[in-house]
């Protein structure tokens, strides 16, 4: 198999899948699409935007990407996102046999009834998740502020961010109490040095979180992908596993 790369449709970041799967995964921002759409942006940024909206990992298993890097200029060349003009979307024509909004009436009071419904049902949704939100949102920007910490004389991770601040080029942070955390870096990484991040990451986040003598690696997951693969690292009590799963071999088709 060939080892290709593309581009995210979502945040911009560099993607690297198989040739022959259909679909491709950014590893920061986790959304899924197709991998012919990743090299057609990868081949033509120009007039392109980005959502940059937020996509829970997959839970079913399912692996849509590589990590095999070839050389620091081609990482530093596709990472790296220009500034982008905001293209204006072409208007749609109209389509005389579609039905329409306007062509529908509904009595009044059904209306006032449904969208009073509305507000009620989004009212009582935004009481209860926006706290929460508010709560990860506080946290995880705590983290990203002291994140060179974790990673300082052991790795080089890129640190700086897109002009908003919202994503990261060399790492991410996610989960509703910042129990994940997806890293990628050029240097070549041992196991004892998966290890060190990974308590470095656990003890800033229990810092932030005020996990005075609690289990500070439960529920957290890192992963460092590196040159030739990438590494799992989880933990329990007071042990740290890393587990390292390699890239597939490139072969002449």
């Amino acid at each position: 198999m060939a080892i290709i790369q593309g581009m995210c449709r979502n945040c911009g970041s560099l993607i690297m899948f198989d040739e022959r799967d259909d679909k491709c995964e950014c590893v920061f921002c986790h959304c899924v699409f197709p991998s012919a759409e990743a090299i057609e942006i990868m081949n033509a940024p120009e007039g392109r935007t980005f959502a940059n909206e937020k996509f829970e990992p997959s839970t079913d298993g399912t692996k849509h990407n590589a990590t095999r890097v070839f050389s620091t200029d081609s990482l530093e060349k596709q990472i790296a996102r220009d500034e982008i003009k905001k293209a204006n979307n072409p208007e749609q024509k109209k389509n005389e046999y579609e039905v329409q909004a306007s062509d529908v009436k509904a009595p009044k009071p059904l209306l006032i009834g449904l969208i009073s419904g509305i507000i009620v049902v989004a009212a009582v949704i935004l009481l209860v998740t926006y706290p929460m939100y508010k709560t990860r949102t506080t946290l995880r920007n705590d983290i990203e502020t002291s994140i060179e910490s974790v990673f300082d004389g052991v790795i080089v991770v890129d640190t700086t961010s897109d002009e908003e601040g919202k994503y990261f080029k060399g790492f991410s942070v996610f989960g509703q109490t910042c129990q994940y955390m997806n890293a990628i870096t050029m240097d070549e990484v041992s196991e004892e040095e998966a290890e060190t991040i990974f308590d470095n990451y656990c003890a800033l986040r229990a810092e932030k979180l005020g996990l005075d003598g609690s289990d500070i690696y439960a529920g957290v997951q890192l992963k460092i992908y590196c040159n030739g693969g990438y590494f799992t690292v989880t933990g329990n009590g007071g042990d740290v596993n890393a587990e390292f799963t390699a890239d597939a071999e490139i072969t002449e088709d």
